[in-house]
């Protein structure tokens, strides 16, 4: 479960936690929609080399790193994917440029993964709610996904901790064929269902307790407020992507492969 570690908000002081979530987003955002304009394996390596020193401001350069090694097996996945469409559908018959494509893909999905990697690590759950609810976001929406945003990690530590319970009554999970270790995960899982309904029940009582959805006009503890370097930021992240964006149709790169 330490794959989640690359993508859990961490609490500590740093220039890129202390800017505004709009600004975080904004350069995720970006980056989200680079990679998708360029399929050149080269542009997708620079979006993943940028985030490096921006990881290693913020101090997440560790969790970081977890959350590429997590995007992997997907990534890889990605490649034997697109790998066997192009064998099935070329005639059984697998080309260089065939590899380079699936590998330039695979390297975009990862450059994807680690740029929300930075933004969710560095923005805590009630500055994301803040950011969805700036975009004028029904709040119903915003708390449901605040929520689950919450509770993913909660859920997946009880998850754990029911798991090595069981392992230290002698559940031996990894053993046998599929069948028989997706009985195993029986005891598991209806444990962890169990406390899944409980919670939802406490959390809607505490809801209903606190008059939820009485007014429709909320206020907030905290309200977004941008500083000059935020402005200058967002100013930077904008021309970068009205340049990248302009490239794109005016300018042809060549693949490390011709």
């Amino acid at each position: 479960m330490s794959f989640l570690e690359g993508f859990k908000f961490k609490s500590i002081s740093s220039p890129i936690h202390e800017l505004d979530p709009r600004v975080k987003l904004a350069m995720s955002f970006s980056i989200f929609l680079i990679s998708m304009l360029y399929i050149e394996m080269q542009i997708s390596i620079l979006l993943l080399i940028i985030q490096i020193p921006i990881a290693y401001i913020a101090k997440i350069l560790k969790e970081w790193i977890k959350s590429l090694s997590s995007s992997l097996f997907l990534a890889a996945f990605v490649f034997f994917m697109n790998i066997g469409v192009s064998y099935f559908s070329s005639g059984y018959k697998i080309t260089i440029f065939d590899l380079y494509n699936a590998l330039a893909l695979s390297i975009r999905l990862i450059t994807l993964f680690t740029a929300f990697s930075i933004f969710l690590l560095t923005t805590t759950p009630d500055e994301l709610g803040l950011v969805m609810n700036s975009f004028h976001m029904p709040y119903d929406f915003t708390f449901a996904f605040i929520m689950a945003v919450r509770f993913v990690p909660v859920l997946v530590g009880e998850l754990q901790t029911i798991l090595d319970a069981q392992k230290s009554r002698g559940l031996e999970i990894e053993k046998g064929n599929l069948i028989k270790r997706v009985k195993n995960l029986i005891p598991v899982f209806i444990p962890l269902l169990v406390n899944v309904f409980r919670r939802s029940i406490e959390l809607a009582e505490a809801l209903e307790v606190k008059a939820f959805g009485a007014s429709k006009k909320r206020t907030s503890f905290k309200e977004l407020k941008m500083d000059k370097i935020d402005y200058i930021l967002l100013i930077i992240i904008i021309t970068i992507l009205m340049i990248a964006i302009y490239a794109r149709f005016t300018i042809t790169i060549k693949p490390l492969i011709v």
